[in-house]
Formats: structure tokens, C-alpha cells, sequence
């Protein structure tokens, strides 16, 4: 199916988020994961022949992925399935040339992925990024890349827009890294690190290292395609240099954004069970039915799908999100109406994800009558009752997606801008409206 062909469902504008009175009860099929497509993107665009990546995410994120890998010369054909969620798609690897500019987007992953591979192209590759992403942290990718001999005119800033002169080869070894603003730094230099000439040697040298189920994503990703990795110590990687096999890969869904919808079981009173859940995922919203059982929910699976019922109650917890983040807006949109106060801790480096989504949060909910407290790594959400407002986005998917889940007990939410779930899941709106009217997968 060629891009022409594909219309994506995505709405945009201000979004009266439904009120639902009635307990929820639906079964969902959710888009593939944004996290697993873009890697997997990324590699197959090093192998050794065309892969296949079957069910991808196609939305902002995933197309700003591949857009950047076609200006470094990667060719990447769309091809129909039969999937309800768009193509697959077949990618060929390429010498990687320059003389391009790649935007990012609002895309943490392609300008982190990206910037190695760019010091792998032929000549100049400027990347930059939307005016509302050019803050994001890009300094410790700059630095390392630096280390590893690859020229980058950054004009002093430290910052996007930068342009990274290829030279055609990295010739890799030992780096030293501060990566607690993002585990995408280490993932970014791994993902290239096998067409180094040397491979790569990464040391973390920062007190904490967040949402490590993603470097664990990453590992596990390359070590599918043949190239090994060794773990010497804690906060080291070692890839060996190699070139990673073509293979055809199914992309799991995106457990990060069936969050919303589970959480919604809770909220509701209701269930909802979330077709093709795994049995085992590096994705850090895997940890989700353990969190939800936590505060209140019945969990179970069967036959390849995840169940949440609502139990009793939400509970509020002391939760530590260090290795899940991203679950963070979700988790506050179910805190909102727990029994107790909820403290979320080891998460203050969302501080620079699309907003400062500590700031976001607390800002937003005081707006329609909550209550919360910054924590120096977190944010502390205390139950009050709530009423209708303008819930901004900032520019942030999860930020919309949190509005409409507390939309749904508290009348006269309006998220000013439900497009920004487009970075992600464009089918948002139309999956939400399926669950409120009980649809199946």
C-alpha cells in the first residue's frame, strides 16, 4: 500500500473528552510499538540485505524514522498486508550518503538514533527538529560523538540544529557518557556501534540511568540479528563489530499506549482486554499489569490477550516509575481518583521530554481543581474533587491522552489540541470512541 494510499485516522483541534457514566467493556487491538518500529527501522537499515517489519506503527514518530533513513539512503517500500493499522514495510539497506537535512520532528528517538548513523553517511547531514523539540537534550550525544572522532558543528549550543560531517566510517572504541537525561543516548550509540570499525565500549558514568527496559530493548533487538553485545560490568555495553542480518520482524503492540485504555477499566468500573499482549517484553509497558494490579485491578491473560477488570477501588501507592516513565501521565490520571495520595518517584528526567511534563501535570490538574506537589524526581498527587476545564496538551501525546482518561469522570474536560496523539497513535479518538461504545478487537 503506498503512502497515498494510507490515510491515517488521526483528528486534530480542540477535544471535548466523552463522560462515561457506564462501566467500560471492550476488547482492543492496539497499533504496533513506536519504540520497537524505530529500532528495528534503524537496524535493518544497516544489515546485510532488505528485512521486513511487519505490523509497524505508522504515525509522526515512525514516519519521521523513515523519512530520515531515505535522506541518508535507505530505500523503504510500503507494502500492503491487509492490516488495519497500514502496511508493512520492506527495507533495503544503502550506502549511507549525506548532503541532506533530516527533521526530527518532535521525535526523541530519530534525532538520537539518527546522529551516529549520520557520522556514518558521506558527506554533511543537518539535523534539526520542530521549534517546540529543538530545547530536548542532545548535549551528551554531541559530547560522545565528539569523543568517537566524529566532527559536528553545533555553533556552541550543544543543541539541535546541528550538522554532523560524514566521513563514510567511525572507528569506535571507548566512551564515556552521562546518560540520566535519557537512556536514547546509549540506545542511539548502540544501534550504529556494530558498523563502527571497532565496535563500542559505552560507559555510563551518571548516577542513574532511566527507563532501562529500553537499552534492554535495544540489546535484545541486535542480538536477534547476529551481532553480540557484552555487559561487563553495570552501566557498560560492548558491540562487537559486525553487520546485522536481514530478517523479517513482527512488531509487538505498543503496551505504553494501551495504557490509557486499561487505566480507563479501572476508572470506569469496568474491563478491557488489549489483543497480542506478550508473554515476555522488553517494552517498559510491560510492567503495566503488575502497577495496575497494584492499585486496585484484576489482571489476567489468556489466550495471547491481557484482561483488566476494576476491582474495588484505586488505590494510591509510593510507586517507583524509574524504569517506566512514560507511564507516568497515566498513572497521575488514575492517581486523580484514588483512595489515598499517590507519590511517583524516579522520574525527573521527563522534566525534558516534549514538555516539562512534571510542571505539565501539576499545572494542569490544579487548573480544574486537583491537587499535586513537585518532588525532586517526581510528582505527589493528592485526591481532591475535580472539575471541567481546558486540559493543555503542551505539545505532548501522553499529555492528551491523560486529559481524556480523566474526561471520562469529570464533565467539561477539553483537550485543546488531541492531535499531538498523533506522535504515536493516530488512531487514538477512534479507538477511545470504540471502547466507550463496548467495540471488540
Amino acid at each position: 500500500m503506498s503512502a497515498a494510499r494510507y490515510s491515517s485516522p488521526s483528528v486534530t483541534g480542540r477535544y471535548a473528552a466523552p463522560v462515561h457514566d457506564d462501566a467500560v467493556s471492550a476488547t482492543l487491538t492496539i497499533p504496533g510499538s513506536k519504540s520497537l518500529t524505530n529500532r528495528e527501522l534503524v537496524i535493518a537499515a544497516i544489515a546485510d540485505g532488505p528485512g521486513r517489519l511487519v505490523r509497524p506503527l505508522h504515525s509522526d514518530d515512525s514516519r519521521r524514522m523513515v523519512e530520515a533513513l531515505r535522506a541518508l539512503g535507505v530505500g523503504i517500500e510500503e507494502v500492503d498486508a491487509g492490516g488495519e493499522f497500514g502496511p508493512d514495510l520492506v527495507v533495503t539497506p544503502g550506502e549511507l550518503r549525506g548532503g541532506s537535512t533530516v527533521d526530527c520532528g518532535q521525535a526523541g528517538t530519530v534525532m538520537r538514533f539518527i546522529a551516529p548513523l549520520a557520522g556514518l553517511a558521506s558527506a554533511d547531514v543537518l539535523l534539526t527538529a520542530h521549534e517546540t523539540a529543538l530545547h530536548r537534550p542532545m548535549g551528551t550525544m554531541i559530547h560522545a560523538l565528539r569523543d568517537l572522532g566524529v566532527d559536528i558543528d553545533d555553533e556552541g549550543t550543544w543543541s539541535l540544529p546541528f550538522t554532523v560531517r560524514g566521513h563514510g566510517r567511525i572507528r569506535g572504541g571507548r566512551v564515556e557518557i552521562d546518560a540520566s537525561g535519557s537512556s536514547q543516548f546509549v540506545s542511539g550509540l548502540l544501534l550504529a556501534a556494530p558498523r563502527f570499525d571497532v565496535g563500542l565500549h559505552v560507559v555510563h558514568t551518571g548516577e542513574s540511568l532511566p527507563s532501562l527496559p529500553h537499552i534492554d530493548m535495544t540489546i535484545e533487538a541486535l542480538s536477534l540479528r547476529g551481532i553480540r553485545i557484552e555487559r561487563p560490568a553495570v552501566g557498560e555495553w560492548v558491540v562487537e563489530a559486525g553487520v546485522p542480518r536481514a530478517k523479517e520482524i513482527a512488531i509487538e503492540p505498543d503496551l505504553s499506549n494501551a495504557a490509557p485504555f486499561l487505566a480507563a477499566a479501572l476508572v470506569t468500573g469496568g474491563e478491557v482486554t488489549v489483543t497480542g499482549w506478550p508473554l515476555h517484553s522488553t517494552q517498559p509497558g510491560a510492567l503495566l499489569p503488575d502497577i495496575l494490579h497494584a492499585m486496585g485491578a484484576h489482571v489476567s491473560r489468556h489466550s495471547g490477550a491481557l484482561t483488566v477488570r476494576a476491582g474495588d477501588g484505586i488505590r494510591g501507592l509510593d510507586l517507583d516509575l524509574s524504569a517506566a516513565s512514560e507511564l507516568t501521565p497515566t498513572i497521575v490520571g488514575l492517581a486523580v481518583f484514588a483512595d489515598a495520595p499517590t507519590t511517583i518517584r524516579g522520574v525527573g528526567h521527563i522534566r525534558g521530554h516534549e514538555t516539562d511534563r512534571i510542571a505539565a501535570l501539576i499545572g494542569n490538574l490544579r487548573a480544574i481543581g486537583g491537587e499535586a506537589e513537585e518532588l525532586p524526581d517526581g510528582l505527589r498527587v493528592i485526591p481532591a474533587p475535580l472539575h471541567g476545564g481546558v486540559w493543555p496538551a503542551h505539545h505532548d501525546h501522553r499529555m492528551a491522552t491523560t486529559g481524556a482518561l480523566i474526561g471520562l469522570r469529570v464533565p467539561g474536560v477539553e483537550i485543546d489540541e488531541i492531535g499531538t496523539t498523533a506522535k504515536t497513535l493516530p488512531e487514538f479518538t477512534l479507538l477511545w470512541q470504540r471502547m466507550l461504545e463496548g467495540g471488540g478487537a
